[in-house]
């Protein structure tokens, strides 16, 4: 037995707590075709086809063994009709046994008993009466505590996803603490209550829902519920009112198992599930895989979709649900007393004025959200206008800064939590719809050591194509089994297939954004890739003259790269103001003499209420 792990809440393999028994059954895979018939004479059990040793006919058939076993020791320790799921585990001739528990300990003394039949019957001198002594172990066992999952008196709100997840959840808490409601919410930096941590580290799981359940006085739960946690130790909760999916896409495969994206999408896939039929399940509709979730949820149905024409709008209506857009510039919802214009777009700070595709859906998902929580309308537009993408209420996710390089230069600097190819993408499409014209989008790439070879090719690629300078830049706590050197071979794998090279590499993100910053130009962009030291880089960034970008910043930086002439300036640097003034007094000059004087007396116009702008 490779493992015996008790799932508190809803898992991959049921919709309540459940026994995930890991099993090494490569002998069986490779065991003579008379040893595994004699398994299944011994069990009185009628035999499927048992095909060669190793092919894929022998592996239905060790599964199906593993069933009969495991509901046999069940029915013959006391448990009549039990549900039972197998599935192939993470190595070849690794096997997961899953099946509900009331019990805790005696849940677990089945799953060792199952290891222990299976081990006997391999031996024809122990095989016959394997089950009823395994069974026998099952009753001697202690019964152990009852289910004891905390069940909510609060609206509870769970969002996964592959990208945006936490800036959903930050979103939709930050929206229900502007309804004035107590708010606690976990997520993979921590669990706050009000906006102040609690407790830190990555509390996406069940231990991050029941802290937050257990918070005095709480009126909204917000729950951000990550893959590990869905498939080690189960949601950590039986329900919840409203469900949140932003995407799915390739991530953490080959890991618990999970080898495809429809089969990462089938672990997302769980807290719709339990959705409340009287809640709501909001679901991505540009997303195929996403919005197929609607077929499995009992819930009323959201969609959100980045495009006013999309099929799955329609759908949605039919089916009496609500559509949230974006129509004319504006994050519209769509029902059927018809479309309410909830904020223009240019009012959402954490969507860079429109250049942030992703954050548009990720404020799509939680205006959704909150609204499918009952949150009023006034709550839900003032969190969207107020909601910014800095340090303080979305740290580490497209948090975007003007640093000075020297007299009248400076570059933008953007740190962002990009740890995978769409991460990756939104990063690099940023980066460029800020960069100024003539200059350059520099990027410092790494990421965590859990992602396939494959995947590290491909951020590799992706980086060889969007940007103009790429070095390495490494996360240490974050290698996983990996060697800096073999994840960054796959990298540079990655930039060759495009024709690209890294400049440099670094062992620290720290170090990689100074390299970086020590060959920008003015008006480059520098991006960086971070996962642990997003506040180191924030505080060096801050201590070497660094301000936030707030939205006016964001949209003249957009509309300069756009190389739009009237990108507005906000205000004059103080050390310009004087050679201002003369300019003024030269137009004013200019316009008492020339035949047409509006032009330049319009030019000393405006240059005169730049001076007067804080």
């Amino acid at each position: 037995m490779l493992g015996n792990r008790v799932l508190d809440g809803p898992n991959l393999y049921f919709t309540r707590q459940a026994i995930k028994t890991t099993l090494d059954l490569g002998a069986w895979c490779a065991a003579p075709e008379e040893t595994v018939s004699a398994a299944f004479r011994a069990l009185d059990s009628r035999r499927p086809k048992i095909g060669e040793p190793g092919g894929p006919v022998r592996e239905r058939c060790v599964m199906r063994l593993a069933e009969v076993v495991t509901r046999q020791i069940a029915q013959l320790s006391g448990t009549g009709r039990l549900g039972v799921r197998v599935r192939h585990g993470e190595e070849p001739g690794e096997y997961v046994v899953a099946f509900p528990w009331n019990r805790r300990e005696r849940g677990r003394a089945l799953g060792r008993a199952i290891a222990r039949a299976l081990d006997d019957l391999l031996d024809t001198e122990r095989a016959n009466g394997a089950c009823v002594r395994a069974a026998a172990d099952v009753r001697d066992a202690e019964q152990g505590p009852r289910e004891t999952l905390p069940r909510p008196r609060v609206p509870v709100i769970s969002i996964t996803g592959t990208n945006g997840k936490t800036t959903t959840t930050r979103l939709v808490a930050h929206i229900a603490m502007t309804a004035g409601r107590t708010t606690a919410w976990s997520s993979t930096d921590g669990v706050l209550v009000m906006g102040e941590h609690i407790e830190h580290g990555d509390y996406s799981g069940p231990a991050g829902a029941q802290a937050v359940l257990a918070t005095p006085g709480l009126e909204v739960a917000v729950l951000e519920t990550a893959r590990g946690g869905l498939l080690n130790r189960g949601m950590g909760v039986p329900y919840n009112d409203v469900s949140v999916v932003t995407n799915v896409t390739s991530d953490h495969l080959g890991s618990g198992g999970i080898n495809t994206v429809d089969q990462l999408a089938e672990v997302k896939a769980i807290i719709t599930k339990v959705t409340r039929p009287s809640g709501w399940c909001v679901l991505n509709g540009d997303d195929p895989r996403v919005w197929a979730m609607r077929v499995g949820t009992p819930a009323q149905l959201v969609a959100f979709t980045l495009d006013p024409n999309a099929p799955c709008i329609r759908e949605v209506r039919a089916a009496r649900g609500k559509a949230f857009t974006v129509i004319d510039g504006f994050i519209a919802c769509i029902e059927d007393g018809g479309i309410d214009m909830l904020v223009s777009l240019d009012d959402v700070p954490m969507t860079l004025a429109g250049l942030s595709r992703h954050n548009v859906a990720n404020a799509l998902a939680g205006a959704a959200g909150a609204l499918a929580l009952g949150l009023p309308r006034s709550a839900v537009v003032q969190g969207l206008k107020t909601f910014a993408p800095d340090a303080t209420l979305n740290p580490g996710r497209m948090n975007v800064y003007s640093l000075p390089l020297g007299a009248y230069q400076q570059a933008s600097v953007i740190i962002d939590m990009a740890h995978n190819e769409g991460g990756l993408e939104a990063l690099l499409d940023v980066g460029r719809g800020l960069v100024a014209p003539g200059s350059r989008l520099l990027l410092g790439l790494g990421t965590g050591g859990d992602r396939s070879d494959e995947i590290l090719v491909a951020l590799g690629e992706l980086a060889g194509r969007g940007a103009d300078v790429v070095h390495v830049v490494h996360k240490e706590h974050y290698l996983r089994g990996r060697t800096m050197e073999d994840l960054e071979k796959h990298l540079r794998d990655g930039l060759s297939h495009v024709g690209a090279h890294a400049e440099a590499s670094h062992e620290t993100e720290l170090d990689g954004l100074r390299g970086l910053l020590d060959v920008a130009h003015d008006g480059d962009v520098v991006a960086v890739m971070t996962h642990s030291h997003q506040a180191e880089l924030h505080a060096w960034l801050l201590e070497h003259g660094a301000t936030t970008d707030g939205p006016r910043e964001i949209r003249r930086k957009v509309r300069a790269a756009r190389g739009s002439g009237d990108a507005p300036v906000d205000s004059v640097p103080d050390e310009a103001r004087d050679d201002v003034r003369i300019a003024i007094d030269a137009l004013e000059r200019a316009a008492s003499h020339d035949t047409s004087p509006s032009v330049f007396g319009d030019m000393a116009t405006s240059l005169k209420a730049l001076l007067e702008s804080p």
